[in-house]
């Protein structure tokens, strides 16, 4: 800190100007109080640590990825975390003495750099507040409590520039020279690991005149050399994928285009595939396919919101002149935003009017666009760097959530954030002077849905969102108010005066949100009443002093941190499923049931019998569905994001709904929806988020970019065209024409079970085995389902004798969704989404050819894993189909050598060992784990460096088997 700096500042005059050697301790400098440790004692010492071997494979060709043995890490933390941390985080050349080896090199390295630049740039009152500061720091880094963003871990105390920064956001102006610096700028921060964003509204639409009397190219087009680019960084080896968001106003001329971009390329990539090309993530063919490596979101008003709900016209600008320069049917063109998003999941939508109305620097520019995942808004050219809570860490043993502790914690995190930006180095000059000018923090947290579950509240409550608003209340009233007592200390941002009033009036904001939190239970009432007095104290404080930062706190997809600090769960999204996969130390892996499903059905109050027999139903089935002894009204305090109990879509938009008031940026999260959904069901997902005053919104349709091609050769034939001789009048009429079943034939009776309803189906065949009857027992005798099923046999059977081909109901059929619906007990379809899906899947396995039932999308059990083992479906010719080893197994854990499986399931980080069960031989992850219990593929991409399949994180993925993620922080 310079002379100038500390002028600038107003610190106190009796503070002493110092060299960047040395420390310097104001009089009114923080005083840093003891969370979790004791004087005297390091955190180090009060823990047990081990050593491990870290080898990390390519499962799918048994090539060796990484490989580090003897790493040191505290017995507690999960062989994946200790995992990621060794090779994402460990700095110096494997092999080498300069390789870190141990945890505390890591956290020393970090933490020594915190402390050493605090007392540099005089946060502290004295070096023993600087001495508590970093103990404290290490304890909660150490026990999991919380955790930087990458980048911190991958630069801060190493000789590489000190870039702590997670999300960039950039700009354009529509001249040339803009543009190309745009690429430029973008590819030093892909090269860095990171993700930015930016808003290509102000270059002008290819309906506009240049200049020179041409027209203009539009911004769609250079959006192909930009993704490009990304493309190219990313294939060259970084250490995370290019992440980047593209944003365009629902007012500019080149809006349709924009919007239908990437539709049309998954269109593309349909039709290569279906030729023969290599279009698999990461195949030698899909670089040929634009738009890829960019999410695209739409930037809508309140004006544009309301003519859609009015059904009004809605004006098309002019870049240059800001004249309408084409009116369109506003609902239109809502619908086709709406229509490419249940295409392929592209364009997300941004509120621009929400955005700013919550913006602190009104005066210094607007918020045009976002960082990759959409957490991060604020000005152009600026940036943010996370850090995120585990939630599951304030839970006391009394099930009370320990407001106290949680207070303390962020205090510490957002000081230790906020001194990061004294030290740390930038992209590009003007970030790094915007940045420094206003600060911009972004605090977050993880494990939500864990909290929620343990807690017995479910996701989708009125009890679930009041607690998460009001902890988010709370996370972000006292990030402010300790950034306006570090106002007081070192100086509020630079750019507060000019903004002074407008950030004034968002804290007001803030507060008054507080106030209309309703609370249901004791948790969210203490936490709330915390809150608000943290609102006022802050805004108090903020009025004498201002405050230090402009921006406090967003929710990031806390992808390999989450995974870093053992989080169950990623950001602010509920459970992925109830079953978990687990790596085991020394190899190995099992399946256990979620650590906190035990104590959910404890704390609804269930004695240990039942609690053992309802975990025990789970182990075996996947889902609580008539798991015995649970009352039906808690089957919704495990409802997860996937499986038999899907969390519904609006499930998620309302609890976004419920914390973005307290939040100084957005949220990284998607909301799924499943793939019967309609254009409609996502245009009121888009409505009602505007509705709700959320700022962003991001939507996946379940198998939106998979696709059912239809096999060339199975298309219909046509008929021949009629000759020039042929008469006129005559009229040729064709009727179908029945072909009944022989009396005596071959047939086949399935007994099945779909979420819990028994049934009976008899297939008859003709002679050359092609189905001809199906008859379907469900229900007694006598009652109306039997009746109508009867009747629905019937009406099929005879279809069937008159030519129509069983692949017709197998595509009407399969999808259909009704009660009863979930898991079934055939191992070849395991999840049904209705009575008619299981059947006509049944029925499409027995007497469809492969080829059929590859176009459909259909496969058997022993093809699923085939596929895993050799990349293709197809059989081989040997006809040696291994089977896959289910879900229901139930041999006992059978540990590697060197594992000590008690020590393991008594480290806290799994269950009861009764339900813990040696995982699928075929299974890497928690979503694969999730595929065998649900018989069907989910919609994840693998992971391009260990082939193992991600897992969602907020509006990303990640990779539990080595923490690479497909995202930006």
């Amino acid at each position: 800190m310079t002379e100038a700096d500390i002028s600038r500042t107003g610190e106190s005059d009796d503070t002493t100007t110092a060299s960047p050697a040395e420390a310097v301790f104001p009089a009114g400098g923080l005083r840093v109080e003891r969370i979790y440790t004791s004087e005297g004692v390091h955190p180090y010492a009060e823990v047990s640590w081990e050593r491990r071997d870290v080898v990390m494979t390519n499962w799918r060709d048994g090539s060796v990825n990484f490989e580090q043995r003897g790493v040191e890490f505290p017995d507690f933390w999960s062989v994946n975390a200790a995992n990621i941390v060794t090779t994402k985080y460990f700095r110096g050349a494997v092999g080498t003495d300069a390789r870190e080896w141990s945890l505390r090199q890591l956290i020393d390295r970090v933490v020594h750099k915190y402390r050493e630049a605090g007392e540099q740039h005089a946060y502290f009152a004295s070096a023993a507040d600087a001495e508590i500061f970093e103990h404290e720091l290490t304890w909660m880094l150490l026990h999991q409590v919380f955790s930087f963003n990458s980048p911190v871990w991958f630069n801060v105390g190493t000789t590489s520039p000190q870039q702590v920064s997670a999300c960039f956001i950039l700009s354009v102006d529509d001249t040339m020279d803009s543009i190309l610096n745009w690429y430029r700028e973008e590819g030093l921060i892909f090269k860095g690991g990171s993700g930015a964003g930016l808003n290509l509204s102000r270059i002008r639409s290819s309906k506009e005149l240049l200049s020179s009397g041409g027209t203009a190219s539009g911004p769609v087009s250079f959006m192909r050399g930009a993704d490009a680019s990304a493309g190219t960084i990313k294939s060259g080896g970084a250490t995370r994928r290019a992440a980047k968001m593209v944003v365009l106003d629902i007012d500019h001329p080149d809006i349709a285009e924009f919007v239908s971009t990437k539709a049309r390329e998954e269109d593309k990539v349909r039709v290569l595939r279906d030729a023969g090309f290599d279009m698999d993530l990461g195949g030698a063919d899909i670089t040929s396919v634009q738009y890829q490596n960019a999410n695209n979101s739409v930037r809508v008003s309140d004006e544009f919101m309301r003519a859609v709900d009015e059904a009004g016209e809605f004006g098309l600008r002019s870049r240059s002149t800001h004249e309408v320069i084409e009116s369109v049917d506003a609902k239109g063109l809502f619908r086709q935003v709406a229509q490419a998003a249940w295409e392929c999941a592209d364009p997300g939508i941004q509120y621009d009017d929400t955005i700013n109305d919550w913006h602190t620097n009104p005066e210094t520019g607007r918020i045009t666009a976002s960082n990759p995942c959409s957490e991060y808004m604020s000005l152009d050219n600026t940036s943010c760097n996370l850090a995120s809570l585990n939630l599951l860490k304030f839970l006391e043993a009394d099930n009370s959530f320990s407001a106290e502790k949680f207070v303390k914690a962020v205090e510490l995190i957002i000081t230790a954030m906020d001194i990061s930006i004294c030290f740390a180095d930038f992209p590009t000059e003007s970030i790094g002077a915007n940045t420094r000018d206003y600060r911009q923090l972004g605090i977050g947290y993880a494990n939500l849905g864990a909290l929620l579950m343990a807690l017995g509240l479910a996701y989708d409550s009125e009890g679930g969102r009041a607690l998460a608003g009001a902890i988010t209340s709370l996370m972000t009233g006292v990030a402010y108010r300790r950034s306006a007592e570090l106002a007081g200390v070192v100086g509020p941002y630079q750019g507060f005066a000019r903004n002074a009033a407008a950030h004034a009036r968002v804290m007001r904001k803030h507060a008054a949100a507080t106030d209309g939190v309703r609370t249901l239970h004791d948790n969210d009432r203490a936490v709330l009443a915390v809150a608000t007095k943290e609102w006022q104290r802050g805004n108090k404080i903020g009025e004498k002093n201002g405050w230090r930062n402009a921006q406090a706190s967003v929710l990031a997809p806390t992808g390999t941190i989450g995974l870093m600090m053992d989080c169950d769960t990623t950001g602010v999204e509920p459970d992925l499923a109830l079953v978990k996969f687990k790596k085991l130390v020394g190899g190995g892996s099992m399946q256990i049931v979620n650590q906190t499903v035990p104590r959910a059905l404890r704390v609804l109050g269930y004695q240990e019998e039942q609690v053992e027999a309802i975990v025990e139903f789970i182990a075996e089935h996947g889902h609580v569905i008539d798991a015995p002894g649970l009352r039906t009204e808690h089957y919704e305090v495990f409802d997860c994001a996937m499986g038999a109990r899907a969390i519904r879509a609006m499930g998620h938009v309302r609890m976004m709904a419920a914390v973005q008031p307290f939040l100084s940026g957005a949220i990284s999260k998607t909301v799924n929806l499943p793939e019967s959904a309609t254009v409609e069901d996502i245009e009121d997902v888009y409505f009602q988020g505007w509705k709700l005053g959320l700022k962003a919104l991001a939507v996946y349709r379940d198998n939106c970019k998979v696709g059912q091609p239809l096999s060339a050769g199975k298309e219909a034939k046509k008929s021949e065209p009629a000759t020039a001789a042929a008469e006129p009048e005559k009229v040729v009429e064709f009727r179908p024409t029945r072909t009944r079943l022989p009396k005596s034939r071959n047939s086949r009776t399935t007994s099945f079970t779909v979420g819990g309803a028994e049934g009976y189906m008899t297939a008859g065949t003709y002679d050359d085995n092609e189905l001809g009857e199906v008859f379907l027992k469900l229900g007694k005798q006598g009652s109306t389902l039997a009746g109508v099923m009867d009747a629905f046999s019937i009406a099929i059977s005879i279809a069937l004798q008159y030519g129509v081909p069983l692949e017709t109901y197998v595509q009407k059929f399969t999808n259909m969704r009704f009660e009863p619906a979930g898991l079934t007990d055939d191992p070849d379809v395991r999840m049904a989404q209705s009575m008619l899906d299981y059947i006509f899947r049944r029925l499409a396995l027995d007497y469809l050819p492969f080829d059929d039932r590859a176009a459909l999308g259909i496969y058997s059990a022993s093809e699923r894993t085939r596929q895993l083992e050799t990349g293709s479906y197809a059989p081989v010719e040997d006809g040696d189909d291994a089977q896959l080893e289910t879900y229901s197994q139930s041999v006992p854990v059978e540990a590697p050598a060197g594992n000590d499986l008690a020590d393991e399931l008594d480290s806290g980080d799994a269950v009861v060992d009764e339900t813990a069960v040696s995982a699928p031989a075929r299974v890497h992850s928690s979503t694969e784990l999730l595929e065998t219990l649900m018989g069907s593929s989910a919609d994840a991409p693998l992971c391009m460096n260990c082939g193992t399949k991600m897992r969602p994180a907020g509006s990303c993925f990640v990779c539990e088997g080595c923490g690479s993620t497909s995202g930006c922080s």
